[in-house]
C-alpha cells in the first residue's frame, strides 16, 4: 500500500514557489523596488491558486494550509518592517499593524486546532454574522486581501516613485487612499479574531477545570 507524500501535493508546491518569491523580494525591498514587488505580488497572487489548486486535486492538507497562513502573515509583517523604516514618523502604527496580524490570527488558529477544527476558517457560522461572510464569500475575502495588500504595497513603491499620474494625480496615492478603509476593517476583523479566539478559549479552559474537578471527585 503506496503513502502519499503531501510534501509534493502540488498546492504546496505552489506554496513552495510563494515562499521562495518572498524571500527574494524581502532581500530587494530595500534597494530595488521593481524586483521587490515583483516578488511579493506574484507570491500574493498565488494564493488564491494554491487553494483553487487544492479543491481541484483534492488536496487540502493542514500543512499546507499552514505554509499559506506562515507565508501571508510573514510577507505582510516583512513589508511593514520595512515600511517602519521608510516612513519612522509612523512606525508606531506599522507595529501595532504586525502585532494586531500576527497575534491575532495565531491565537485563532492556535484555538481552532485545540478544538479539533480542520482549519483557521472554520467558524459556527451561527455566531458571528461577520465572521461568516468573511470566510464564506469568497469574493469579499479576495477583495479585503487585495485591499489590505495594495495599501501596503502602495506605500512602499511610493517610497520610490509617484508612478503613473492619472488626471495628474499619482496612480499610487490613490491606490493608497481608496485602500487604506480596506486596510483599516481588516485589521478590525483581525482583533475580532482575537475575540472569538479568546471567547473560545474560555470555553475550553471551563470544560477542561470541570472535567478535571469530576474527575478528582470520583
Amino acid at each position: 500500500m503506496s503513502t502519499e507524500n503531501i510534501f509534493l501535493f502540488v498546492p504546496n508546491l505552489i506554496g513552495y514557489g510563494r515562499v521562495i518569491l518572498a524571500i527574494i523580494s524581502f532581500y530587494f525591498m530595500p534597494t530595488n523596488y521593481i524586483i521587490a514587488a515583483s516578488c511579493y505580488v506574484v507570491s500574493a497572487l498565488l494564493d488564491a491558486f494554491d487553494g483553487h489548486a487544492a479543491r481541484y486535486f483534492n488536496q487540502s492538507t493542514k500543512f499546507g494550509a499552514m505554509l499559506d497562513q506562515l507565508t501571508d502573515r510573514c510577507g505582510t509583517m516583512c513589508l511593514c518592517a520595512v515600511l517602519a523604516h521608510f516612513y519612522p514618523q509612523y512606525s508606531f502604527w506599522f507595529l501595532i499593524s504586525m502585532t494586531i496580524d500576527i497575534a491575532c490570527h495565531w491565537i485563532y488558529l492556535h484555538t481552532s486546532l485545540l478544538q479539533g477544527k480542520t482549519s483557521h476558517k472554520f467558524i459556527d457560522m451561527s455566531e458571528n454574522p461577520i465572521m461568516s461572510v468573511y470566510y464564506t464569500n469568497r469574493t469579499v475575502l479576495f477583495w479585503m486581501c487585495f485591499g489590505n495588500e495594495a495599501f501596503y504595497s502602495a506605500l512602499y513603491l511610493l517610497h520610490f516613485t509617484e508612478g503613473p499620474l492619472i488626471a495628474g494625480l499619482s496612480l499610487y496615492k490613490i491606490v493608497v487612499y481608496l485602500s487604506a478603509p480596506v486596510a483599516f476593517v481588516k485589521a478590525g476583523i483581525s482583533l475580532l479574531h482575537l475575540v472569538v479566539a479568546s471567547k473560545n478559549l474560555s470555553i475550553i479552559d471551563t470544560n477542561e477545570r470541570k472535567a478535571l474537578r469530576e474527575k478528582k471527585a470520583e
